[in-house]
This record gives structure tokens, sequence and C-alpha cells, in this order.
């Protein structure tokens, strides 16, 4: 296996597409993630620290939206949620391409 710190960023920065295109924050981290995992060192654990965080926040947006009608929390909550998936690939981008194993918050552990 071989490192390859930029794809891993990469990675982590591909979760930034939706902003662009409106969707595919968990697509394109996925098919990077299942592409090279056997292939580049470290790919598997970032990946699926990705892929957990972008399942945790479909989840947390889906609970979101019955909120709306009770008294506008679920608009709070995604507007949270819109800040958070902007501002953490960011962070964690960077920490990965210092060699550092970031974590996501509010992220639950569906694969491990």
């Amino acid at each position: 296996m071989k490192t390859d710190r930029q794809l891993i960023v990469l990675t982590h920065l591909s979760q930034l597409v939706t902003f662009v295109i409106g969707f595919g924050s968990l697509i394109v981290p996925l098919i990077l993630w299942l592409t090279n995992r056997n292939k580049v060192y470290e790919m598997n654990e970032h990946g699926k620290n990705i892929v957990n965080f972008q399942i945790s926040l479909i989840l947390y947006m889906i609970i979101c939206i019955p909120l709306i009608l009770l008294f506008g929390l679920g608009i709070i909550g995604l507007i949270g949620l819109c800040v958070i998936a902007l501002v953490f690939p960011i962070i964690n981008a960077i920490k990965a391409s210092h060699g550092e194993t970031p974590k996501y918050p509010l992220s639950l552990s569906f694969i491990s």
C-alpha cells in the first residue's frame, strides 16, 4: 500500500461538492473510499469516518424536517447542520494533510 495524503485530503474535501451542485456529499467520498481503501494507506479509516459523518448528517436532516413545524426548531437545526457540513470537512482535510486521523462531530458509527 502507498501513502497518498493528497487523495485523502481530496476525499475529505469532496464532501463539499453538495454546496456546488446540490448533491453528492455521500456519493463522491463513498466512491473514492471504496475504490482506494485497499490501495492507499489509512484511506479505509478516513473513508469510514467520512461515510459515517455523511450518513449521520442525512439522518439528522431527516429528523429536522418535521421539527420545522415545532416553532421552527428544524430550521435552526438545518442551519447548524449546514455549518457543520461546511466547516468540518475543511478542518479535517487540513488535519489529514498533516498526517492526523480526524474525527467528525455528531457522527454515529454505522460502518466500523
